[in-house]
């Protein structure tokens, strides 16, 4: 057989090899939703809204933000920010790695990617030239850049507020290079070792905590401390490959007790242990007690509410269907009262949290409903296409 007849041949094969993939994803048995995935995303993320009105304005030195408007030797308040901080990313991770399993289960690793690039890469890229420049506007002016930097050209300024507009995108960022890496990690396996994950008992699940303090004390951005890609990869990849199983999830529910004891038994000791220190930074978000708790409260989370939140109602489907939105948008409305009312000393301190938490939920609902019925705004902000779910 000559070159060009051999190149056919093996171009052929791969086809059909994809066309057969398709058709085996599109054969399989629609299974039932899992809702408690829905209900621990949008719960999660109404936790993360409120963790951003007490971190702006937080008293233990986490930058970039408006910091302490009280005249209190000590915010005993914080404590929710280290309470939170720890496992919420996390366990989002962990979700967003069972998602991708689940439907990968449906599609085909071209359709993973072509949705995955429109609901994550679009808005973090073009969405920051369409809308997320104000947060940009706002970021630098909670930093106070410009005024540390008077002689910065006007190249230099269009560049911060572009990139300083990234703000919570990060986690779509990072879930978006997840998803690619994913891709070969799924061929080089070629569901071996996924089904061999199907087996996970409690000793291991538990076991899996060595390799989670070990991850997260790699692969750590400086300065912006929240690109851990060593410890995010290694929970969107257990999200993937193990707590994709029911099994494995029949064991978090059956565990799911003696592990929420566990996590608050952690928290405490975190707490305790780092109460008043930058938890967003070295040396607590990479000590014991924090990645411990981590891990330990993520798939307390997960087995508790598989056994217990494994519903859907009307305010459920309502709350699940914004959450997307809601963490889009959240930052937006909380760092704007930070900034133009709370910083200025217009407003009094109860009335800046009270008047951010109204806006960070109402500012988020009121923005994705508006941008979602935009054409070209709901593709470049929301991700999102006429038709499509906006979980």
């Amino acid at each position: 057989m000559n070159k060009g007849g051999a190149v056919f041949m093996a171009t052929t094969k791969q086809n059909n090899v994809q066309q057969t993939t398709a058709q085996q994803a599109a054969s399989q048995p629609i299974a039932a939703r899992k809702h408690y995935l829905d209900n621990i995303r949008w719960i999660t993320v109404a936790i993360v809204v409120i963790y951003h009105v007490f971190y702006m304005y937080n008293a233990e030195g986490v930058i970039g933000v408006v910091g302490r408007i009280t005249d209190v030797r000590v915010q005993y308040w914080d404590i929710y920010q280290y309470i939170t901080y720890p496992w919420f990313m996390v366990l989002l991770f962990m979700i967003s790695g069972i998602s991708s399993r689940l439907y990968l289960d449906r599609h085909t690793d071209k359709e993973f990617i072509r949705s995955r690039t429109t609901k994550l890469l679009v808005p973090c890229t073009i969405g920051l030239f369409a809308f997320q420049f104000i947060q940009g506007i706002v970021n630098t002016g909670l930093s106070e850049l410009f005024i540390r930097e008077p002689a910065m050209p006007m190249v230099g300024k269009v560049f911060a507020v572009i990139a300083s507009g990234i703000g919570v995108l990060w986690y779509i960022q990072m879930l978006w290079i997840f998803s690619l890496l994913l891709i070969p990690v799924r061929r080089i396996d070629k569901d071996r070792l996924w089904n061999v994950c199907a087996k996970t008992n409690i000793c291991v699940i538990i076991l899996f905590i060595i390799p989670f303090y070990f991850m997260g004390q790699i692969l750590n951005t400086p300065i912006i401390v929240v690109y851990r890609f060593g410890l995010y990869f290694f929970a969107f990849l257990s999200g993937y490959f193990v707590f994709s199983h029911d099994e494995v999830i029949e064991v978090l529910k059956r565990w799911s007790v003696p592990l929420m004891s566990a996590a608050i038994v952690l928290c405490v000791i975190f707490c305790v242990t780092y109460f008043g220190e930058n938890y967003a930074d070295n040396p607590a978000y990479r000590s014991v007690p924090f990645l411990a708790y981590s891990y330990t409260a993520s798939i307390a989370i997960i087995g508790s509410m598989a056994r217990f939140m494994d519903i859907s109602t009307p305010f459920t489907e309502w709350m699940s269907k914004r959450s997307y939105g809601l963490y889009i948008f959240h930052y937006l409305g909380i760092s704007a009262v930070g900034l133009y009312l709370a910083k200025p000393g217009i407003i009094p301190a109860p009335a800046a949290y009270l008047i951010s938490l109204i806006a960070g939920f109402a500012g988020a609902y009121l923005l994705n409903a508006v941008i979602s019925r935009l054409p070209f705004f709901r593709w470049a902000v929301l991700g999102i296409k006429k038709g499509s779910d906006p979980r």
